[in-house]
């Protein structure tokens, strides 16, 4: 079941949401989502240094990009790179929680994620967001605008696995490249 924005606001006011820094909720909330905001953080690819990506090989393939205030992020078309919330969310262990685009954004071409829209259960750290052009017009990205919304969901019951325990991105704080490498079973 998705929660609703009266549900929503109860689950932060019962500490089962956290989200930090806490602005005025009121204003994220829509019906059955919470706006989350651009950070000013990001990892660009280096296509100049790099021909290809191996994921069987621990090695850096992108660069750490810090905005300061005001100051955009140019995504050119057919750029993927790494963003992250502004926002540290944490969800309680009965929750799960979806990342999903906003219209207005989409409607400049611009993807919020690729593949990773799923929060699991006990999650803490700030949200990654794998953005992408689509379009065929480059689009200044600027921290503090609204980029994504989060839905999230009762699970049937509490998780027992939670990310807390098993999870290689916990309490991230920045953009962090892919760590593949560190799954099991490893690539060969």
């Amino acid at each position: 079941m998705i929660l609703s924005d009266v549900d929503i606001k109860r689950y932060v006011k019962l500490g089962k949401i956290h989200i930090n820094p806490k602005s005025d909720i009121e204003e994220q909330l829509s019906g059955s989502s919470l706006d989350l905001r651009l950070g000013n953080e990001f990892r660009v690819f280096n296509h100049s240094q790099n021909i290809f990506i191996d994921p069987r090989e621990k090695k850096e393939y992108t660069k750490l990009v810090k905005l300061r205030k005001n100051k955009p992020l140019v995504v050119h078309p057919g750029e993927f790179i790494l963003g992250i919330t502004k926002e540290m969310v944490g969800i309680d262990n009965s929750l799960c929680a979806r990342i999903d685009g906003k219209s207005s954004v989409g409607r400049l071409g611009i993807v919020v994620h690729s593949t990773a829209g799923h929060v699991n259960p006990g999650w803490i750290g700030k949200l990654t967001l794998e953005i992408s052009n689509i379009g065929r017009m480059p689009v200044l990205l600027y921290p503090d605008m609204n980029i994504c919304q989060l839905v999230f969901e009762i699970l049937s019951s509490e998780a027992h696995i939670c990310y807390s325990k098993s999870g290689k991105y916990f309490k991230q704080s920045s953009p962090l490249e892919s760590k593949i490498v560190k799954e099991k079973p490893k690539l060969t």
